[in-house]
C-alpha cells in the first residue's frame, strides 16, 4: 500500500505561526522533502524534531521528484515543505503534486501561512475577487505579454517580487496598467513587516528614495469599469498647476488636487517641485 504526500505550510517569518497539526505531521512522516534543507533544519530544531531530509527544488525537481514518488509508492509518508509559506504555490512543489496525483497517491494539505493571502487581507483592494499571478518572467517580452493579458482584468491581482527587480516591475506595470492603486507588503510576520499603499507613480518615487529590502507581495487593483474616468499623476499635476496659476501655493495646490483626484498629495507636490527645477 502506498504512502501519503503531505503539503505542510510553514511560517513565512514568525516561527510562532507553525500549527499544532503541521508540527504533528512533521513528527510522524518518514521523511521530509525540502526546498532548502538548511532552512528546514532550523525549523525542525525549533520544534525539537529530527527527520531524514531530501532536497527538492527548482533545478532537481524531475530527478528528485521521481525518487520521492518511488519512496511514497513503496509505503513511506512524505511531508513537502517550502522555505516559507504554503508549498506548491508558485514553486516546484506543484510538479510533485501532479506526479503523485497521476500515480494515484493520496495528497493531503496541512494549511497554514501563505504570503499571498496575508497581503491580500491587508490590501483593501480585493472587492471580493482576486487572481494570483506569482512571479513575472525576467525576460522583458514574456513579462510584457503577461501584463498585457491582464490589462482589462477587473479582479485584484497578486504578484510576488524580489527586491532587486521591484522598481523595474513597478515601471512596467505603470506602463501597461496606468497609474492604479497598489498595496505593497514586505517581510510579512517578521520584525520589519510593512504594508504600503500607493499608486504606481507614488511607489516608484518612494523606492527610488529608499532601496527595496525584503521579499515583496504586490496587490494591484483591478481595471475600472470606466477607465477613462480615472485620474493619473499627470492629470493631478495639471490640476494643481491651474491652482498655482491662480496664485495658490504649491503645497495647497497639491493638497487640493489630491482631494479631487485621489492621488497622494506628496506625489503631486514632488512632481510639481521637480517640474519647477527643470524650467
Amino acid at each position: 500500500m502506498s504512502g501519503t504526500l503531505y503539503l505542510v505550510a510553514t511560517p513565512i517569518g514568525n516561527l510562532g505561526d507553525i500549527s499544532v497539526r503541521a508540527e504533528q505531521t512533521l513528527a510522524t512522516v518518514d521523511f521530509i522533502a525540502a526546498e532548502d534543507t538548511r532552512v528546514t533544519l532550523k525549523l525542525l530544531g525549533h520544534l525539537g524534531l529530527k527527520k531524514p531530509l531530501v532536497s527538492y527544488y527548482e533545478h532537481n525537481r524531475r530527478e528528485s521528484g521521481e525518487k520521492i514518488l518511488s519512496r511514497i509508492l513503496a509505503g513511506e509518508h512524505c511531508a513537502l515543505v517550502t522555505d516559507a509559506g504554503t508549498p506548491a504555490i508558485s514553486d516546484p512543489g506543484e510538479d510533485l503534486v501532479c506526479l503523485c496525483a497521476a500515480s494515484g497517491v493520496k495528497v493531503i494539505a496541512i494549511p497554514g501561512p501563505c504570503a499571498a493571502i496575508a497581503a491580500l487581507s491587508l490590501s483593501g483592494l480585493i472587492k471580493g475577487r482576486f487572481t494570483f499571478e506569482g512571479f513575472l518572467s525576467t525576460a522583458r517580452k514574456r513579462r510584457f505579454e503577461h501584463l498585457s493579458e491582464l490589462k482589462n482584468e477587473k479582479r485584484a491581482m497578486v504578484f510576488y517580487e524580489a527586491p532587486h527587480k521591484l522598481l523595474r516591475t513597478l515601471h512596467d506595470m505603470l506602463e501597461v496598467f496606468g497609474n492604479r492603486r497598489i498595496s505593497i507588503s514586505r517581510e510579512l510576520t517578521k520584525i520589519y513587516e510593512e504594508t504600503l499603499r500607493f499608486t504606481f507613480a507614488e511607489a516608484i518615487v518612494h523606492f527610488n528614495e529608499r532601496s527595496p529590502k525584503g521579499e515583496f507581495v504586490l496587490v494591484i487593483e483591478g481595471a475600472m469599469d470606466n477607465p477613462e474616468d480615472a485620474f493619473g499623476i499627470d492629470d493631478a499635476v495639471s490640476i494643481a498647476e491651474q491652482y498655482i496659476a491662480g496664485k495658490m501655493s504649491v503645497k495647497d495646490a497639491a493638497k487640493k488636487a489630491s482631494e479631487e483626484t485621489g492621488i497622494a498629495k506628496n506625489a503631486i507636490y514632488n512632481q510639481l517641485i521637480a517640474s519647477q527645477r527643470t524650467r
